[in-house]
């Protein structure tokens, strides 16, 4: 029997790392939110690698952060172990990667949750979306409560008719053995939203007294203190470290022995797995040239043993995952604490997907995070924080709020769901990021700040540290280009001779010395130059020095890329009245009606042609 159980303006269903970023966005901006989850303890939760970060990852954290989101500031807390990798390489893709305490950062999330105002969590499993004229009207639960609401978003992540399997045995379950959300899929499905099934795996949990470090070579964090969120404070905490190990060949014969009982061979696993996180079985039979593989041993928290073996995800039987452990170096004597599992799961197709992150079919219903085909906390947390502002816009009756490619991470992220055919779980990487040296993690909050101003989510103290900033920035690049030194100089002269650096022709500003590979900024306050502690603040003028060239070039491009975006695509524009359409551009067109000629080019299938005939019939509806 159903009952009335209240109204609520949004109602987020799955508190994962997409829920939680809606619900506090929606919350934030004024929206009386109910966060609906079926487990509390999955709040937040790290089912997979207990890690936030890494190459494109870090960027979509920090943006994050940047327009008012949670999870930079959340990480800050809870990390028990910070490095930037990618090091040696252009700040472009340098990035900062933390390990996470799971069960800290959990607990720290569930309380920023509880202390919103205009958030409640109900612990309930969905089973209906009920509509009215294609429009979200409410939610209903297994135990007959609805819930009225003006707008929905789902972020059911891998529960959506979840399905664990190890070897040959397989059960429908979430990750970690939580409660699988069943008939939400069916519902989904009577609205006319096409479903697709994936499937992502996860590694053995090992006993750390169980394991001998001695034969792993250690991987500490950074000794200089870092963090991701622009306003945390620098947490100063003793960090624990990770191991690094190698596979054997003893370890892929075990694999190539058993590939008679490895479900992603015996036909058991039907939904298609990460590329970029392929399991380990997968690995040993695609590079069967090489003789070993890297595995990271890395700690889940710091009142834990239980640690986690990166590389290694697997659907192996139990008995042969002990083996393939046993054969590894400094895990002779191991002691499995969690048998690693592979995990099937439905999910929409995202070219059903506005840009806003609404589906097509239905008004008002959002999805974000792993339930669009991504994998990644990362990735799941930026989609939940855009839908949540979508959300709360929609239903206040104000444009959506959209991030071009040119912009951030973000955009790029969105705009390759809802524009690509996504055919195996969705990774962000640096390389899809055609801006990139642009979209740095070093200046996400100069990017964004103003616009999550705008949005209603960066509070009054944050709007100050980040004009400080920004003045300071300005105030001091203008003094760089400013001080000026002649060949004259001695002091200077005996300062480019320390740095083996060619001595000065002509006047030269202190901005185009620190062009020079050699001279950094550091060296100019030591010599009392520049009065500027801040490291963040000494970074910005450092790159924006050395790479002022490459940045102008990547500026002019955005400008091209910009005029292809601002011509709008009207959302019931009949594509069959468009003559000298390939069949394919057409079919393309009319089935993801992209929002701008940019995103029309971007669709595989339609040809520059094809652009140029849709261009030309949008100038003669103009001027019409």
């Amino acid at each position: 029997m159903i009952y009335e159980a209240g109204k609520f303006d949004v109602i987020i269903i799955g508190a994962g790392h997409a829920g939680s970023e809606a619900a506090l966005a929606s919350a934030r901006m004024g929206c009386s939110t109910l966060l609906v989850t079926l487990s509390m303890e999955s709040i937040a939760n790290m089912p997979c690698n207990p890690s936030i970060g890494g190459p494109a990852k870090a960027q979509l954290v920090k943006e994050i952060d940047a327009l008012g989101g949670e999870m930079a500031i959340n990480i800050d807390k809870a990390n028990i172990q910070v490095r930037t990798i990618n090091t040696g390489k252009g700040p472009a893709v340098q990035a900062l990667r933390a390990q996470a305490d799971k069960y800290e950062y959990h607990k720290e999330m569930y309380k920023t949750l509880l202390d919103e105002r205009n958030l409640k969590i109900l612990m309930a499993e969905v089973e209906d979306i009920e509509l009215e004229n294609y429009k979200v009207k409410s939610i209903v639960t297994k135990t007959g409560a609805r819930f009225q609401c003006k707008a929905v978003v789902i972020t059911s992540g891998t529960f959506l008719k979840g399905r664990i399997i190890v070897g040959d045995i397989a059960f429908d379950s979430g990750p970690s053995n939580q409660f699988p959300a069943v008939k939400l899929s069916e519902s989904l499905t009577n609205m006319g939203i096409e479903l697709g099934r994936f499937k992502t795996g996860t590694p053995p949990r090992i006993d750390k007294k169980s394991v001998d470090f001695s034969k792993m070579i250690e991987q500490p964090g950074d000794e200089k203190p870092l963090k991701f969120s622009f306003v945390s404070p620098y947490y100063d905490r003793p960090q624990l470290s990770c191991w690094l190990t190698h596979s054997t060949p003893d370890t892929h014969q075990i694999v190539m022995d058993n590939l008679d009982r490895a479900p992603m061979y015996t036909g058991i696993i039907k939904g298609r797995g990460p590329r970029y996180c392929p399991s380990f079985e997968d690995k040993v039979v695609r590079f069967s040239h090489k003789d070993s593989h890297q595995l990271f041993v890395e700690p889940e928290g710091r009142a834990t043993d239980e640690m986690y073996v990166q590389g290694l995800n697997t659907s192996l039987p139990e008995d042969v995952q002990i083996r393939v452990l046993k054969s590894i170096p400094g895990l002779e004597n191991v002691h499995i604490m969690r048998t690693g599992y592979a995990i099937e799961y439905d999910y929409v197709i995202p070219t059903q997907l506005k840009p806003s992150l609404e589906t097509k079919q239905v008004d008002n219903l959002f999805t974000a995070g792993q339930i669009n085909g991504t994998s990644g906390y990362e990735e799941a947390g930026a989609q939940g924080l855009i839908a949540g502002i979508n959300a709360a816009l929609r239903i206040k009756g104000e444009e959506p709020f959209m991030l071009k490619r040119s912009e951030a991470y973000i955009g790029v992220l969105i705009d390759d769901l809802i524009t690509k055919d996504i055919d195996d779980p969705y990774r962000l990487l640096t390389s899809r990021a055609e801006y990139r040296l642009l979209l740095r993690q070093d200046n996400a909050d100069l990017r964004l700040t103003e616009k999550g101003r705008e949005i209603g989510l960066v509070d009054d103290e944050r709007w100050r540290l980040f004009n400080d900033k920004k003045n300071i920035i300005e105030f001091e690049m203008k003094n760089l280009k400013e001080k000026t030194f002649t060949p004259t100089d001695k002091e200077m002269a005996e300062f480019l001779e320390r740095k083996e650096s060619a001595l000065l022709r002509d006047r030269i500003s202190l901005w185009e010395l620190m062009r020079r590979p050699e001279i950094e900024i550091e060296d100019f306050k030591e010599m009392g130059l520049i009065d500027v502690d801040n490291y963040d603040i000494l970074e910005q003028l450092e790159v924006q020095a050395k790479y002022e060239g490459y940045i102008n070039k990547q500026l002019e491009q955005v400008k091209r890329f910009e005029k292809m975006e601002s011509r709008k695509i009207p959302y019931d524009i009949n594509y069959d009245e468009v003559s000298g359409l390939s069949n394919e551009a057409l079919q393309k067109l009319k089935e993801i009606k992209p929002h701008s000629l940019g995103q029309a080019s971007r669709l595989s299938g339609v040809n520059p042609a094809d652009i140029n005939v849709l261009l030309i019939f949008l100038e003669k509806k103009r001027r019409k």
